[in-house]
């Protein structure tokens, strides 16, 4: 798949703008603050609904402006499909080929990307609600039922959250709403936990060649998912339900004393190991970069495996921080495959292929030109 057109209008510093892309290699040239970053930032939006950049929708629109909107023209694979977004203060709307979608997560999917930016290098040595993000935008593109599973617990997780604080402070002493909001809650986080250690296992068999061809066949990646309760792959859902319960007969009265949940999918992790190595404690600047590379062409590889189209792939300033042979492999990958938006400052010192035949744009407060 990939984008032929891309509409903004009141997004960050674009009043308007109406651009059209080949299906390759684009690049986006421009210093900093001048827009480059938004563009590529405006094509995650629209495919995933939210932000990389910024949790809080109301940034996204224009300054004095009610609203912003992101629409799209996708080309897949035996149709094409327009997409529109509109945020305002009051929320988001999208509509997928002009029909207005009741649930976000029945409009997530319908146009995929694998977005690698700088912070994407601290996904192996940043904090562990990184890596959660990772799991759930990822999984969310494949898997509208992952979407509303999570949706639901985040609800739940709330409302039991809630109930502890009003627990903590003695303005509510009844334990039974307690296990009632309990069992919701484990009924929901085993699913979500369920489907994960399901993606990481693929996620890990895409990822162990790719990691051990940019080593040179020196290493060897594996990928450990980490709940915060003692499960494992191979137990059922009602096994997993039993050890949900334990658990909180264990943590119930010290989750009354902190008044939050101590215990679920929100707190869980995963771990990287190179030649059996925790990569986060262990591993060379080198190798965490090799790894997060590796899972980012993984996410490519997985997400054709399930749906039979390649994602759009982002790179925002993510070149510069790559060395020669790192940055290789990786246009080496995408050659030809899959249509690429490269955010950079300059593309000296880039001497490859692929980005000589590239389309290039150039921005400059807030205005983009095609200069090839």
């Amino acid at each position: 798949m990939h984008i032929e057109q891309l509409a903004l209008k009141n997004y960050r510093n674009y009043e308007e703008l109406t651009i059209e892309f080949e299906n390759k290699v684009n690049v986006i040239l421009g210093e900093n603050a001048q827009g480059k970053t938004n563009v590529m930032e405006s094509i995650y939006v629209l495919a995933m609904a939210k932000s990389h950049r910024t949790s809080n929708d109301k940034e996204l629109i224009r300054w004095d402006q009610n609203y912003a909107k992101i629409e799209g023209r996708i080309q897949k694979q035996y149709s094409s499909l327009p997409l529109e977004l509109v945020i305002s203060k009051k929320g988001k709307k999208a509509k997928c080929n002009h029909i207005e979608q009741q649930r976000l997560s029945q409009y997530v999917g319908n146009f995929n990307v694998v977005m690698f930016a700088p912070e994407d290098l601290s996904l192996v040595k940043g904090n562990p609600q990184i890596r959660r993000r990772f799991i759930d935008m990822e999984i969310g593109q494949v898997s509208p039922i992952y979407l509303h599973d999570m949706s639901q617990y985040q609800k739940i997780l709330q409302q039991r959250n809630h109930y502890l604080k009003m627990m903590q402070i003695k303005k509510q002493t009844d334990q039974t709403m307690l296990e009632i909001l309990t069992e919701q809650f484990i009924q929901t986080a085993v699913k979500i936990v369920a489907k994960r250690f399901e993606f990481l296992r693929l996620l890990e068999k895409w990822a162990q060649p790719i990691h051990h061809g940019i080593s040179r066949g020196l290493e060897t990646l594996e990928i450990e998912y980490k709940p915060s309760v003692d499960v494992c792959e191979e137990q059922d859902l009602s096994k997993m339900v039993t050890s949900f319960q334990d658990k909180f007969n264990k943590v119930m009265e010290r989750e009354i004393e902190r008044g939050t949940t101590l215990f679920g999918p929100h707190r869980d992790d995963l771990l990287f190991f190179v030649n059996k190595r925790d990569v986060q404690t262990f591993g060379s600047q080198g190798q965490q970069r090799t790894t997060a590379l590796s899972v980012k062409l993984a996410e490519i590889e997985l997400i054709y495996s399930e749906i039979g189209e390649y994602p759009v792939l982002l790179l925002d300033d993510v070149l510069s921080e790559l060395d020669d042979y790192r940055q290789s492999h990786l246009l080496n990958t995408i050659q030809g495959r899959v249509q690429t938006f490269v955010t950079t400052t300059n593309v000296d010192g880039i001497a490859h292929q692929t980005l000589k035949e590239a389309s290039t744009f150039i921005v400059e407060s807030g205005v983009i030109k095609k200069v090839n």
